[in-house]
């Protein structure tokens, strides 16, 4: 990233999947660089994960109403991030996806929160 210096970078990166907030993320905001995310939803293995779990009712703080949300909010809390490519081609699903770019985001206190919820599911 440094030597070529491209104008963005495509990059894997979910509420499970975070090692990108390790080098990758802080990297590319400082040097300047759109950032792409891919795979938010791990491919669909996400929603094998959160299958059969109710989502936490703390969810509701930062006005996230559904799975798919918590996992682009987390994405989108992240201040390197620019665009997020989500994986579906059903309408509604479409439409729940747009509403994580609405309304409040989660803190860096509560994206610690979405990661250990997730470790213990």
């Amino acid at each position: 990233m440094r030597a070529e210096s491209p104008d963005f970078v495509h990059i894997n990166y979910s509420v499970v999947e975070t090692r990108a907030e390790e080098r990758l993320l802080p990297l590319a905001q400082d040097l300047g660089m759109g950032v792409i995310i891919n795979r938010p939803f791990m491919n669909g293995t996400y929603f094998g994960r959160i299958s059969g779990h109710e989502l936490p009712e703390w969810a509701a703080d930062f006005d996230c109403a559904a799975w798919s949300q918590f996992s682009l909010k987390y994405i989108l809390g992240h201040p390197a991030v620019t665009c997020v490519l989500t994986e579906t081609t059903n309408p509604e699903h479409m439409e729940e996806n747009i509403e994580a770019g609405f309304g409040r985001l989660p803190d860096e206190a509560t994206k610690r929160r979405m990661r250990q919820h997730m470790a213990d599911l």
